[in-house]
């Protein structure tokens, strides 16, 4: 048995799907099916270390400048 769902758009988001479907030849449901699918699988993904780092990232202004090319500040690390 199919589920059916009715969904309101706003005119861009409209705009968006008519021209997705001109682009790709898929109907509406299939590119409804496909979008829910993404953010599933967006959604079970584990989040990247910039998502974790979060607002730190960029924050910090001191520091060496080469410390991920530099051998030199690895030195002892992991022993």
């Amino acid at each position: 048995m199919k589920t059916y769902i009715h969904a309101r758009l706003s005119p861009a988001d409209r705009a968006l799907l008519e021209e997705l479907k001109a682009a790709t030849g898929r109907t509406e449901s299939e590119l409804v099916r496909l979008g829910l699918q993404l953010a599933a699988e967006q959604h079970r993904r584990p989040p990247s270390a910039l998502d974790l780092a979060g607002r730190s990232v960029g924050r910090f202004r001191t520091g060496p400048k080469d410390l991920s090319t530099n051998r030199r500040h690895l030195e002892g690390f992991g022993k």
